[in-house]
């Protein structure tokens, strides 16, 4: 009797014991894939001077902390001083900080409404008219939703059709870890965060 209850307590321990490591491996699994998560591929930080007073500048101008993720992930200074419409044209042109492509401009912004494709260099205005840029991109989340933007914006009317592929995915996360990353008291000093996502 006593070795019957003996092995019925080792056998009651050893199934504790892998309980417990079963737990200890989900734990584990868990904490790596959160802590990949915090970072979607390779990010860093540096400090631009005056940067800090050109972000409240813009949220002053209506844009949220998202949009002044999108800016800070699309140029170092939040500035519309890159390659004229990004080195693009027609559809595929893009203006103001936030790199805003014609054709979601003049779909979804009312400035633009009704224009044509060949009629991509009016949406150069934006370039230095932050409250136009910032009233624009305003209005064309709201008009897609979140989801189709992210598309459109990463991959113009191929991302508007399949919002869902990998490499949107990885631009959104990386504008969400921006997002992130300002709102943790960086929204006034002059720190400038980025992602490794591969222009297109």
């Amino acid at each position: 009797m006593k070795s019957k209850g003996r092995f019925y307590l080792l056998k009651f321990v050893f199934a504790t014991l892998l309980l417990f490591l079963a737990f200890a491996v989900s734990a584990v699994k868990f904490s790596t894939s959160a802590s990949a998560a915090s970072c979607p591929t390779t990010c860093g930080s540096y400090t631009i001077s005056g940067l800090g007073a050109r972000k409240q500048q813009v949220l002053r101008a209506g844009a949220s902390t998202l949009d002044l993720a999108v800016a800070m992930e699309e140029t170092d200074t939040m500035q519309a001083n890159y390659t004229y419409g990004d080195g693009k044209s027609y559809d595929s042109a893009n203006f103001g900080i936030f790199k805003q492509n014609w054709l979601m401009l003049r779909s979804a912004c009312s400035r633009f409404s009704g224009q044509s494709s060949n009629q991509y260099n009016n949406g150069s205005v934006l370039n230095s008219n932050l409250s136009a840029d910032v009233s624009c991109i305003n209005q064309s989340q709201s008009h897609y939703g979140l989801t189709k933007w992210f598309g459109g914006h990463r991959n113009g009317s191929t991302g508007l059709n399949n919002p869902n592929t990998q490499d949107i995915n990885n631009y959104k996360n990386a504008i969400y870890w921006i997002q992130s990353q300002l709102t943790s008291g960086h929204l006034s000093d002059n720190t400038r965060f980025w992602v490794n996502i591969p222009a297109i």
